[in-house]
């Protein structure tokens, strides 16, 4: 779905050949009686009987996504603050380097889990993590926290990316499998949601603390709390079953050779696979490049690369601009999970509803929508005075976001914003990686879903350029146009659903199933 909701799924889709294990993550899913009451309460009662492993699945999906999140809120300002970085160097250091780091390295991924199974991935990738966030908490040395921090970390956020899909896939029933993946998602929210949370409150609290010595900032903090959540999953993965699996008639003990936990071959194992998948990838591409459809596809997530790069900006641009503009103790982590409540309330609801409708024409929708939602940060504050002085903007700032005083208008304009363009990710997420499998060739759907990591790689490198938006426009010092920055965010939110209608034509193939094609 998006950000946190497409990317750990789209990456999943992978390159076919694909690895067996992400083979499983996205095999087509078995219903339980839709329609009903019955059938609905139906999809959550097979959970009854699910084995212990999948529900450690769902405990290690929200503690390794609220650990990753709350270490993406605080990056870009750790490496200001911290390491000294300009706003221009610390923006493309995180949307041209660490970034796109995590989704390459996230392709191999799914070749490291086959080579070592599933139980041995995610402690690898948790160790990693570990280590890594671990020299981020202790050093303000830039080319050691790079070197030995933020890069490793990438590698070792990709190892669980598509490992815990795989294992959702494993561990479920056919009969729980649907409802599954969608808790999977739900907890992705969660996570989301919790790490605005303790953003906020991690920096609230002005914790002064000296430890021989080492007096941590608040933004070391902030990488404490996720080490924290790093450290509890140890526990949490030794406790998984090995070789435990799930098959349509109830849960069914096997062994692995990749599970059994012998070392003999472990590092050559990752390399040959490694290099089996690049071989592939690059075996995939070569045989795409040469079909029509290929090249539509490729613009059509060109498009939405820049919807992406929005949505991305919340975490690498908006914690600066909301605290040089409201003030240090901002609560711009509760302002952006308004997004994470509105997506878990609204996709179920908006999926059911649109299904009969075909994939672009929902995407050119949403895409409207969002670009609609960012236009409203780019209003005159006044617009809004009255608004935040109105019951609904008391309770906003009192109630929900926990201020004193008087309300900014801000706070006003991004919750409008955040709402707005919510709806529209509902409308077009979700089906951006239905039109990819929809226009596929029959047996090539595996491949053209693999490409839906391309709009995330768009919008990472889109984003880099925010640093400098943030330098002219919102600096840290001297006057400031926020307004303006918004404008450009805005219009390049429109980029896509304008370039998808001037381009329906060329880009526009038949969808399986779907009769309203122009």
């Amino acid at each position: 779905m998006t950000g946190r909701t497409g990317e750990s799924w789209s990456i999943c889709a992978k390159i076919d050949p694909v690895p067996e294990t992400l083979k499983e993550a996205i095999a087509p899913e078995e219903h339980v009686a839709p329609g009903a009451i019955r059938g609905f309460l139906a999809k959550f009662t097979v959970l009854k009987g699910a084995q212990r492993n999948l529900w450690l699945t769902f405990l290690i999906k929200f503690l390794i996504y609220t650990a990753y999140s709350v270490t993406n809120k605080t990056m870009v300002l750790w490496l200001s603050k911290d390491l000294g970085f300009s706003d221009q160097a610390a923006g493309a250091l995180v949307g041209w380097v660490w970034a796109p780091a995590m989704t390459v390295f996230t392709l191999l991924a799914g070749s490291v889990t086959d080579a070592i199974g599933l139980r041995r991935t995610f402690f690898l990738g948790v160790a990693i993590c570990t280590i890594a966030r671990s020299v981020m908490v202790v050093t303000t040395i830039p080319s050691l926290a790079l070197a030995c921090g933020v890069l490793p970390l990438a590698v070792g956020e990709a190892l669980g990316t598509p490992v815990l899909l795989a294992a959702t896939r494993r561990y479920s029933t056919v009969a729980q499998r649907s409802i599954s993946f969608s808790i999977i998602y739900m907890i992705m929210n969660v996570g989301y949601f919790a790490a605005g949370w303790i953003f906020d409150y991690v920096r609230q609290l002005h914790w002064h603390v000296s430890l021989f010595g080492f007096e941590p900032s608040s933004y070391q903090q902030l990488f404490m709390v996720s080490l924290a959540f790093e450290i509890v999953l140890f526990p949490v993965i030794y406790f998984i079953r090995r070789g435990a699996e799930a098959n349509n008639g109830g849960r069914m003990i096997e062994k692995s050779s990749a599970d059994d936990g012998t070392p003999l071959g472990f590092w050559k194992s990752i390399g040959d696979t490694v290099r089996q998948s690049a071989i592939h990838t690059a075996h995939l591409f070569r045989r795409l490049i040469g079909q029509p459809g290929f090249y539509r596809l490729l613009v059509f997530f060109l498009f939405i690369g820049f919807l992406k790069a929005i949505f991305l900006q919340m975490d690498y641009v908006f914690p600066k601009f909301g605290i040089r503009e409201l003030g240090v103790n901002a609560p711009v982590g509760k302002l952006s999970a308004i997004n994470a409540i509105v997506i878990i309330c609204l996709v179920p609801i908006v999926g059911a509803l649109t299904q009969k409708f075909a994939a672009y024409r929902m995407v050119i929708v949403g895409g409207v929508i969002c670009a609609a939602g960012v236009f409203i940060m780019a209003l005159p504050t006044q617009w809004f005075v009255t608004a935040a002085d109105s019951a609904v903007g008391q309770w906003l700032g009192h109630g929900y976001l926990g201020l004193r005083g008087s309300i900014h208008p801000y706070y006003i304009m991004a919750a409008l914003y955040l709402v707005v363009f919510s709806i529209g990710e509902a409308f077009y997420s979700p089906r951006v990686y239905e039109y990819a499998a929809a226009i596929a060739p029959k047996g090539q759907e595996a491949s053209y879903a693999s490409l839906a990591y391309l709009p995330f790689l768009v919008g990472k490198l889109l984003v880099g350029t925010g640093g400098w938006f943030l330098a002219a426009f919102v600096p840290e010092h001297g006057p400031r146009r926020p307004e303006t920055m918004w404008l450009i965010f805005a219009l390049a939110a429109s980029v896509a659903p304008i370039g998808l209608i001037a381009l329906r034509r060329y880009i526009r193939v038949p969808e399986a199933g779907r009769q309203d094609v122009e």
